[in-house]
């Protein structure tokens, strides 16, 4: 509007809503009027007389929906423009030649013509356009020129649109107008915002669906479990922090693994309920089981300690809570054993499973275990970026560890941070689905709010901590793409998504929820699909994916809420203990065909 009245134009009133004057009552049909003129005069500082109705515009009216209008706009004082001409160009699919027809065919040479044009809609008007290039010189060499409302009514610009008083509405309506240049530049800076994101996401998705098909055929070529004369021996660290509902069952389901050489060093944290006492009164000088006491320091020093307890050339590092299927550690030990030397395996990822979904959101968080955590660290191995080695279920060479300088207490996230340190020395990070673990996950939102932002914030430590790995080369996959996916898609895009939401949600208020239901159903039918591929290669039970749909609307909120928390936590600066969540011990015992 602004380069329309720079360039020497007439602007004229049209309505604000393109409502049909003669069929609305005489406010609304005011209130577009009124609405109108304020834009116009707020964006130009000039008001205007000049007004043309929509649908009905005839510069001869006869019908009462032609007149009203006119009868309206002369009760405004506005001096209404209507046509004789209208080759109906707004249609879709008309052509250039059929408009000049149009056009050809009104024209009137005893008289004067006025030819309505339609030059708002995108590359919908490239007809008309064209058509000018055939109409202008086509008429002009008939003896018509083209002139302008001024010549025709023998009056100023300025009297056809008058310049508005600098009075104090005045600049009311130019603090309007920037409220509204703002609003303008924000939605359309989201707009362009929303759309990279969603075109980055889907670039995301199939990346990784290519990698995961990649590595489940590699994962077809495995070796089973090989037959050796000895076997190098392997210890299971269990670290335990107020875990008396769940230690002596997850202790005996350890002792039931068949790989032939291994043993058990369970640390008490120190606990402050009786996990040390049940545990050592269940297993007292039990020949494959170690119990230990210390002070409380963190997961990382029970750890540590555990680990400095035992001469294993393997450790296996599991939580308090979790329970193996008996040959898991075997399937963790033989990616050890059968890998060629070139692979320089250090570490190997078991596949996490919730085994108490009791409730809607601990199935919630099955689906999140499957659709998300377990596949992206199937597409992740097959270039080597797995970036947690999960704590429920992960293998480690006793010398790797020491190498790194073991797990650290600085982040909350220490068996993430000990995996990219790995990854940093040029070792490999493996993953094997077939070595599967059950966790208890948290059954109430209190709880799980807790371990969320536990995990939240210690990414976001470990991210800082090792930020020289972001977009390094030096580290191929983990630099040039799993750090950029946990800054991008855990941090960055998730911050920005509440916005979205409600976006959305006024969205269908105002009256556009058909379209904007179709969009979101797209979106959903896209995330189901990414969800029944993953349910596939876990070989989940396809009925939980009827928890997707509603899981998308309660779930992600609860994570906003866990991201906001951990990035104000992390802007004031503080620090943030191991924790405890409380225990149900719902975790049922894995049974072993």
């Amino acid at each position: 509007m602004k380069r329309i009245y720079r360039e020497g134009h007439e602007i004229g009133n049209h309505t604000f809503t393109h409502e049909n004057v003669a069929k609305v009552s005489p406010e609304r049909a005011l209130l577009e009027l009124k609405l109108t003129r304020l834009l116009i005069e707020c964006i130009t500082g000039h008001s205007t007389i000049l007004f043309r109705a929509p649908y009905n515009a005839d510069s001869e009216p006869t019908t009462s929906e032609e007149i009203i209008p006119v009868a309206l706009a002369r009760q405004q004082n506005y001096l209404d423009i209507g046509e004789n001409i209208d080759p109906e160009d707004w249609q879709p699919g008309i052509k250039a030649d059929e408009i000049v027809k149009r056009v050809m065919a009104g024209v009137k040479a005893e008289r004067g013509n006025i030819i309505l044009l339609h030059d708002a809609g995108g590359d919908t008007r490239e007809e008309t356009v064209k058509a000018l290039k055939i109409l202008i010189p086509t008429l002009q060499k008939q003896g018509y020129h083209f002139t302008n409302l001024t010549s025709i009514l023998h009056k100023k610009r300025s009297e056809l649109m008058p310049e508005v008083p600098k009075t104090r509405a005045y600049y009311v309506m130019q603090l309007n107008l920037v409220l509204a240049t703002v609003i303008y530049g924000i939605s359309h800076f989201l707009v362009a915002l929303f759309t990279i994101f969603i075109g980055l996401g889907l670039i995301r998705l199939f990346i990784m669906l290519y990698w995961a098909f990649k590595e489940k055929k590699k994962e077809k070529k495995l070796g089973e479990f090989p037959v050796l004369e000895s076997y190098p021996k392997v210890s299971i660290i269990v670290p335990a922090y107020n875990e008396e509902v769940n230690i002596v069952s997850s202790l005996n389901n350890l002792l039931k693994q068949t790989y032939p050489n291994f043993d058990v060093i369970m640390v008490d944290d120190g606990s402050k309920d009786s996990t040390y006492e049940k545990a050592k009164t269940a297993f007292s000088d039990h020949p494959k089981l170690k119990i230990f006491t210390k002070a409380n320091g963190g997961k990382a020093t029970a750890l540590n300690f555990g680990i400095s307890r035992t001469d294993a050339e393997y450790v296996v590092c599991i939580d308090a809570d979790t329970k193996l299927e008996q040959d898991a550690v075997k399937y963790l030990i033989a990616r050890f054993l059968n890998a060629g030397p070139e692979e320089k395996i250090a570490a190997v990822a078991g596949n996490v499973k919730v085994g108490n979904a009791v409730n809607w959101l601990t199935k919630w968080q099955s689906i999140e275990y499957t659709t998300s955590q377990n596949f992206d660290r199937l597409a992740y191995a097959y270039i080597n970026a797995i970036t947690v080695i999960p704590g429920a279920i992960g293998s480690f060479k006793r010398s790797a560890i020491e190498e790194v300088g073991g797990y650290s207490s600085d982040t909350l996230a220490e068996d993430c941070d000990i995996t990219v340190k790995i990854l940093r020395k040029g070792y490999t990070v493996a993953n094997e689905n077939r070595a599967v673990a059950v966790t208890e996950a948290p059954e109430s939102v209190k709880q799980f709010l807790k371990q969320r932002f536990r995990w939240t914030y210690g990414i976001m430590q470990m991210f800082w901590k090792q930020r020289q790995t972001f977009l390094n080369p030096k580290y191929k996959g983990l630099g040039l793409w799993a750090m950029p996916n946990i800054l991008l898609f855990q941090y960055i895009i998730p911050f920005f998504s509440p916005m979205a939401d409600l976006i959305m949600f006024f969205g269908i208020l105002s009256g556009n929820g058909g379209k904007i239901f179709s969009y979101y159903l797209i979106f959903l039918l896209v995330d189901a699909s990414l969800a029944f591929i993953a349910f596939i290669m876990q070989r989940e039970k396809f009925v939980n994916l009827l928890y997707v749909i509603p899981q998308r609307f309660g779930y992600r909120w609860l994570m906003y809420i866990v991201l906001f928390r951990s990035l104000r936590r992390a802007l004031k600066g503080e620090m943030q203990s191991w924790g405890f969540l409380k225990r149900t011990g719902n975790v049922k015992e894995i049974q072993t065909s």
